[in-house]
C-alpha cells in the first residue's frame, strides 16, 4: 500500500510572541484535521524563547537574517537601517532561498514581520503559494509589500489599513483554544488566591512593561485594599518588582498579591478565568484573548509600537464598548486606581463590557486559517 503523501507547511514570522503564538495556534488547528498528513517548520529571526515554544509543537526551526527598518532619526539608525537593508535582507533572502530549497513546502504561512519578509520574497522564485496574516489594523511595512502574492489575506480587524481588498478575508486573530478551558479552582491553587475580593490581571506582555510596573507598585498598598492582583511583571524585573512590593505592601494584604515573572500557557489560561478585570498592553494576541473569555479591560497601548499599532488597535476595540484606553503619557496611577474603583461600583457597566468582549471575539480564528490553507492543499496539489 503506499505510502500517504504528507503536506509541507513553512511559517513565517517577525521573530516576537504576538507572531508565534498564533502560529501555534493556526498549526494545532491543522493537526486536528489529519494529526499526521502535514509537516511544519518556521523560518524567521533567532530567538531562544521561540524556539522552545515552536520545539514543544514539533515545528522545526530554521534561523535567517532579517533586517528592519527604524523608523526615528538619528545617524545611528541611519546606519543600522544601511546594514539591515543592504547587508541583512539580502542575506536572509539567499538563507531563506536554501531552506526553502531542501524543504520543498507545498504553502508559506505568514503572520508578518520584518523577519517574513526575506522569506516570502525568496519563496517567489520557487512560486510557492502564500497565505498571509495580519494582526493589527495598521499593518507593518513588510506585509504591505508582500499582501499582492498572497492567496488569502487574513485580518483580524474590520478596516483594516492599507491591504487590498481583493482576497481579504476577516477572521480575527488566531488565539489557542486552550486558553479557553482555564478553571478557577485550578488557578486557586497555582496562585494559592484568597478570594476574597475582585480579581485584577495585570499583563504587560511576553518581557512585561516597567512603567506599568512602576504605576501599579506605586499605588500597590492602596489598590490590595479593595483588589486582589495576579501580576505578570516580566523576567527581567520579577526579582526588582517583588522586592519593592515586599517594602510598600502591609503585611496584612500581601496575601492578594501574586507576582509572577512569566504567565506560561497552562499558567495563564487559568489566570484569565479566574480575572474579573484585565489590565493589559494592547497587542492584537491579548485583545482577542481578552475578548474570547469576555473580561473587561483596560487596555494601555505601547506608546512607541510601529505604525503606532497597539493605540490603533485598542481604540478599534474600545469603539465597540468592551474595553477602556488609558494612553501611557497620560496615566497617573491616582487616575488609575480612581477609575478602576468607579468601574466596580458599576456592575451594569461592567457586564455591558462583557457582552460587547464576546461580541467582538472571533474564538475560531485560527480554525478557519485551518481549513483554508488544508483544503487547498487538498484541492490543488496532487497526492
Amino acid at each position: 500500500m503506499p505510502k500517504e503523501r504528507q503536506y509541507a507547511i513553512v511559517f513565517a514570522g517577525g521573530g516576537t510572541g504576538g507572531h508565534i503564538v498564533p502560529i501555534i495556534a493556526i498549526a494545532r488547528e491543522i493537526r486536528k484535521i489529519n494529526p499526521t498528513l502535514f509537516t511544519f517548520a518556521y523560518l524567521g529571526p533567532r530567538d531562544t524563547f521561540e524556539d522552545l515554544l515552536l520545539s514543544q509543537e514539533g515545528i522545526t526551526t530554521h534561523y535567517i537574517a532579517a533586517g528592519k527598518v527604524r523608523r526615528y532619526w538619528g545617524i545611528g539608525s541611519f546606519l543600522q537601517n544601511l546594514l539591515d537593508v543592504f547587508v541583512k535582507t539580502p542575506l536572509g533572502i539567499l538563507q531563506a532561498f536554501y531552506h526553502l530549497f531542501f524543504l520543498a513546502p507545498d504553502v508559506i504561512v505568514s503572520k508578518g514581520g520584518y523577519g517574513s519578509l526575506p522569506v516570502v520574497l525568496a519563496s517567489r522564485l520557487f512560486g510557492i503559494p502564500l497565505f498571509l496574516h495580519e494582526s493589527d489594523i495598521a499593518p507593518g511595512l513588510s506585509n504591505r509589500i508582500v499582501a499582492k502574492f498572497a492567496l488569502e489575506i487574513f485580518v483580524s480587524f474590520p478596516n483594516t489599513l492599507h491591504v487590498p481588498a481583493k482576497n481579504l478575508i476577516l477572521v480575527g486573530n488566531p488565539i489557542r483554544q486552550e486558553m479557553l478551558a482555564g478553571s478557577k479552582d485550578v488557578a486557586r491553587d497555582i496562585f494559592h488566591l484568597e478570594e476574597k475580593k475582585p480579581l485584577l490581571l495585570f499583563l504587560g506582555g511576553s518581557q512585561g512593561s516597567t512603567p506599568l510596573n512602576d504605576m501599579l507598585l506605586a499605588i500597590l498598598n492602596d489598590i490590595l485594599n479593595d483588589f486582589e492582583i495576579i501580576h505578570q511583571t516580566g523576567t527581567g524585573t520579577f526579582s526588582q518588582v517583588k522586592k519593592e512590593a515586599r517594602v510598600v505592601v502591609q503585611e496584612d494584604r500581601w496575601l492578594c498579591y501574586h507576582p509572577v515573572s512569566f504567565l506560561k500557557e497552562q499558567e495563564l489560561r487559568h489566570a484569565f478565568a479566574s480575572a474579573d478585570f484585565v489590565i493589559s498592553r494592547a497587542g492584537s494576541g491579548f485583545i482577542f484573548e481578552i475578548a474570547a473569555l469576555g473580561k473587561p479591560s483596560i487596555l494601555i497601548p505601547l506608546p512607541h509600537a510601529a505604525q503606532n499599532h497597539q493605540a490603533q488597535n485598542a481604540y478599534a476595540y474600545a469603539k465597540t464598548g468592551a474595553c477602556i484606553v488609558m494612553e501611557e503619557a497620560n496615566l497617573t496611577p491616582r487616575f488609575f486606581l480612581e477609575k478602576l474603583r468607579t468601574l466596580f461600583e458599576d456592575p451594569q457597566e461592567q457586564d455591558r463590557m462583557r457582552v460587547a468582549a464576546l461580541a467582538f471575539a472571533k474564538p475560531n480564528a485560527a480554525r478557519i486559517i485551518a481549513h483554508y490553507v488544508a483544503d487547498y492543499l487538498s484541492s490543488s496539489i496532487k497526492p
